[in-house]
């Protein structure tokens, strides 16, 4: 049997498997396990397959335990499957119930045992673990050709639920003002219908300074909703109990969770508040902590420009459209980092947010950044190439200003025109007016 403190789930990515997980009889037993059928596709990994016990809960708090996931998914980050699993690992699904049955990482499958029988003696993975004919012969057996025909054939008719919610036969789309879950995005406010000039940049302030490998689930998770987040206590002003909260990525057509789940991450640590992790800040505005979202609204509201410093493989992991969104809402307009992945640094130019490069062998330690500083960028012109030098200044509030190169990540000349317009959304707008 599963141990108790073990929370268990099975998230198929279709309902063919259901069928032939039925058909073969496993199904039964994973049952009796503990891995019943929570929903199909990104659900476990994805943190939408509920909360752990309560018990478990406060035990993981209460002692500050480095819990771990094993799942069968294709992401292991950091708090992604349940903001309290710090430590995830990915394996085949029989290792998944084979970890479950353990109880424990702290093992070897081939040497420990990872249970007792009913009659106390010890069993080992080896005893229970099918044979590569034995696999076979039921795939054969249950994997049909027909199972896949018969469920897609009419996939696109939905079930009961989904087909007794009301749609509108309008040409456009109509915005409910009161809905939590899509709302008008506000991309386009302010949009004139020519862009203005590329040019310097000045009075930049740090919002966030980070380490290396921040993934798009730190910037902008899709799992859970903490109950003392910004975005939880924007759902709860509008009437939604925490029980229906959801996730990040069921909400992402509501802008106003998205920006106040960005930087939410609750394993996020800014080095703007030292020994800090989640989404805390220093407001340079007041040398007030307070979260990224509350700092952000502060700053925009005294027309402050921000900008992001980290270091190595900035935006790692998932491409997530919502990793470069988000920080564009939070009033974000450039970010510098080591280096980046090349899917979010594309993410970023395609919403107007300026990536910028440290030269080779330079970081934010090395040239003595604290984050506390004012920065400016100059050398930008209308005319920028793909890959130009400009000059970053960072003037402390007390002391000599520092000066330093680096390089615009603007790699393509379509990137230059994207960039110009204040990103892809506003490009295809104007062309669109034309």
């Amino acid at each position: 049997h599963v141990k108790p403190y073990v929370k268990t789930s099975l998230a198929p990515g279709s309902m063919v498997v259901s069928d032939y997980l039925e058909e073969s009889g496993l199904q039964h037993y994973l049952d009796e396990l503990g891995f019943e059928v929570v929903g199909y596709g990104c659900t476990t990994c994805i943190g939408n397959s509920g909360p752990l016990p309560d018990a478990v809960t406060a035990a993981v708090e209460e002692g500050s335990l480095v819990a771990a996931a094993v799942l069968s998914g294709n992401r292991n980050f950091e708090g992604r499957v349940h903001p309290l699993t710090r430590a995830n690992f990915l394996a085949s699904p029989p290792l998944v119930v084979a970890y479950a049955l353990a109880g424990t990482m702290d093992i070897n499958l081939d040497r420990d045992p990872i249970g007792k029988n009913d009659k106390g003696a010890d069993v080992y993975l080896k005893d229970i673990w099918p044979t590569t004919a034995e696999v076979r012969d039921v795939v054969a057996q249950v994997v049909k050709a027909k199972s896949f025909v018969e469920r897609y054939s009419d996939v696109f008719k939905g079930n009961e639920t989904w087909n007794e919610i009301p749609g509108g036969g309008e040409g456009l789309y109509d915005w409910n003002t009161k809905s939590t879950y899509v709302r008008e995005p506000s991309f386009f406010a302010g949009t004139d219908q020519a862009p203005a000039p590329i040019g310097p940049i000045g009075g930049l302030r740090v919002l966030a300074l980070l380490g290396d490998s921040v993934t798009t689930d730190h910037i902008s998770p899709a799992g859970s909703i903490a109950q003392k987040s910004p975005a939880a206590k924007y759902l709860m002003e509008h009437g939604i109990e925490p029980k229906d909260f959801n996730s990040y990525g069921s909400r992402r057509g509501n802008h106003e969770v998205m920006v106040r789940g960005t930087f939410a991450n609750i394993r996020l640590r800014n080095r703007l508040v030292p020994g800090s992790e989640g989404t805390w800040t220093k407001c340079f505005l007041d040398d007030q902590e307070m979260t990224i979202y509350d700092a952000s609204v502060k700053y925009q509201a005294a027309g402050v420009p921000l900008m992001v410093i980290a270091g190595k493989e900035y935006g790692s992991g998932s491409s997530r459209d919502w990793a470069a969104k988000g920080p564009a809402l939070l009033g974000i307009k450039v970010v510098i980092a080591e280096s980046y992945e090349r899917i979010h640094r594309s993410n970023l130019i395609g919403m107007g947010i300026l990536p910028l490069q440290f030269a080779e062998g330079e970081n934010a330690e090395s040239l003595g950044l604290k984050g506390d500083e004012t920065f400016g960028v100059t050398g930008l012109s209308d005319d920028v190439k793909p890959g130009a030098t400009v000059t970053v200044t960072a003037q402390p509030a007390r002391g000599a200003a520092k000066s330093f190169k680096a390089r615009v990540r603007i790699d393509t000349p379509v990137e230059v025109d994207y960039y110009r317009n204040g990103g892809i959304l506003r490009t295809v707008m104007r062309r669109l007016a034309e």
